[in-house]
């Protein structure tokens, strides 16, 4: 597997396909993998966050989860396969642990929004894809039982939907106890994308690397910074690596 290394951040340049087929092989081979994407924001938060760089650098699989990462790989010259977005991927692993008899455990946002994704896959797939859910507002000298709950839970695999640095820092530090779910990842908003709550950009818009656009425009207050500050000190950060200066 090929890892490369932009701005004080591995990524695995995986397809979505080889990117599954690492995770399906994990399942029958009864391992564990620790799951993270990044995306242009992550990688300007982790040049001032140990915390995050360490739980993000220290995951067994990392992909690119922005367009605009892909992008900035090949004009620094390690140039990505492709984008492999964490939704998508998620969408794959909830459509193959229903054909295969695996089961799921929801971790994060409100109670209402992570009770209507159980809802929406439970009709969807079936309620037997459902290892059990939490919402995500808990004391962090809870995560421990937590953790443990959701170890004991018989699921193959976990999504975490808290926002960043919490949800990595939460993985990476509590993997150990988590060992028996073969699959552990952070998902970010891509509960309330299901639940409903958010409508994802048009296919258009996610090839041409403006879904961060559409985005900003449904929750202009809560992504403004975000977005425009952060992807300008990504652009920044990728021309200072190329330039030198």
């Amino acid at each position: 597997m090929s890892r490369i290394n932009i701005l004080q951040t591995y990524i695995d340049n995986l397809s979505m396909s080889e990117t599954l087929s690492r995770v399906f092989d994990a399942i029958d081979q009864n391992e564990q993998i620790h799951h993270v994407v990044v995306n242009a924001g992550k990688i300007v938060a982790i040049q001032t966050d140990p915390r995050l760089k360490q739980s993000v650098n220290n995951s067994d699989l990392i992909n690119a989860d922005g367009q605009a990462v892909v992008w900035a790989s090949r004009f620094l010259g390690k140039p990505l396969k492709e984008r492999v977005a964490g939704i998508d991927l998620m969408t794959n692993l909830v459509e193959s642990a229903h054909k295969n008899g695996h089961k799921i455990f929801f971790l994060g946002a409100k109670e209402e929004i992570v009770k209507q994704v159980v809802n929406v896959y439970s009709k969807k797939y079936s309620e037997k894809l459902i290892a059990g859910y939490r919402n995500g507002y808990f004391r962090a000298e809870d995560e421990g039982k937590i953790a443990q709950e959701i170890a004991d839970s018989g699921a193959n695999i976990l999504f975490v939907a808290i926002s960043s640095p919490k949800k990595e820092i939460f993985l990476y530090k509590n993997k150990t106890i988590l060992k028996p779910v073969n699959f552990i990842m952070g998902v970010g908003g891509s509960f309330d994308v299901v639940a409903g709550k958010v409508k994802r950009a048009p296919r258009w818009m996610q090839k041409s690397g403006l879904e961060w656009f559409y985005r900003l425009v449904q929750e202009p207050n809560r992504m403004w910074k975000r977005y425009l500050v952060g992807n300008s000190k990504f652009i920044l950060l990728v021309l200072r690596e190329r330039f030198k200066f």
